[in-house]
C-alpha cells in the first residue's frame, strides 16, 4: 500500500499578513454591529445641571412625568425620592448621567424599561419618555443618618408632649 503525499507550497509573507488583516476586520464588523444592537436610552439635555452625578447607591430626588409613545401619562411627581440602583435599567443609567438642577428628556426602550411584561398603565414592551429634573441626591449613608435623626427627634417630642407621658399633662390642663 502507498501513500500518496501532496506537496504544500510555502505560505508567503504578504499572504500571512492578508490574513491578519481579514481577522481583524471581521472583529471590527463583529464589534460595530454588537455596539449597533445593543439597545441605548435617548437622552437629552434641557438644561444643565451643575456639580456631580450620583451613582448607582445614591438616593435621588427627582421631579418627573412619564409618558407613553402616544403622549398618554403614566406617571408624575413633583419630588420623588428613589434608590438610582431600585429603578428600571434605563432610568437608572440616565440619572447616572445627570447633574443637579438639570433638566432632561429621556427614552427609554422597552429592553432598558418593563421589557415584555405590563405595569399598571403601562403595556407590555412599550417605550417610556420622561421629563425629569434632578432636584438633589444623596449617599444612602446620608439619607440613613438623616432618617435616624428624624427618628431621634420624633421620640424627644413624644417625650416632651405627649400627654400624660412623663414631662405630665399639656399646660393649662387641670392637674388630677
Amino acid at each position: 500500500m502507498s501513500v500518496t503525499t501532496v506537496p504544500l507550497r510555502p505560505v508567503s509573507k504578504g499572504g500571512l499578513w492578508l490574513m491578519w488583516l481579514g481577522v481583524l476586520a471581521l472583529i471590527g464588523a463583529a464589534a460595530a454591529f454588537a455596539w449597533h444592537m445593543t439597545p441605548r436610552i435617548g437622552f437629552e439635555v434641557v438644561k444643565e445641571g451643575t456639580g456631580p452625578s450620583p451613582t448607582k447607591a445614591d438616593v435621588v430626588l427627582v421631579k418627573y412625568e412619564g409618558k407613553l409613545d402616544d403622549g398618554t401619562v403614566f406617571d408624575s411627581n413633583e419630588q420623588a425620592p428613589m434608590q438610582v440602583a431600585q429603578v428600571v435599567p434605563g432610568f437608572s443609567e440616565a440619572l447616572t448621567r445627570m447633574k443637579k438642577g438639570g433638566e432632561y428628556k429621556i427614552s427609554i426602550p422597552p429592553q432598558l424599561g418593563y421589557g415584555d411584561r405590563a405595569v399598571g398603565p403601562i403595556p407590555a414592551n412599550s417605550t417610556l419618555h420622561f421629563d425629569v429634573t434632578l432636584l438633589d441626591f444623596r449617599s444612602e449613608a446620608e439619607v440613613r443618618a438623616m432618617q435616624q435623626q428624624m427618628q431621634q427627634m420624633q421620640q424627644q417630642q413624644m417625650m416632651q408632649g405627649a400627654p400624660g407621658g412623663p414631662a405630665g399633662p399639656p399646660p393649662g390642663a387641670p392637674q388630677p
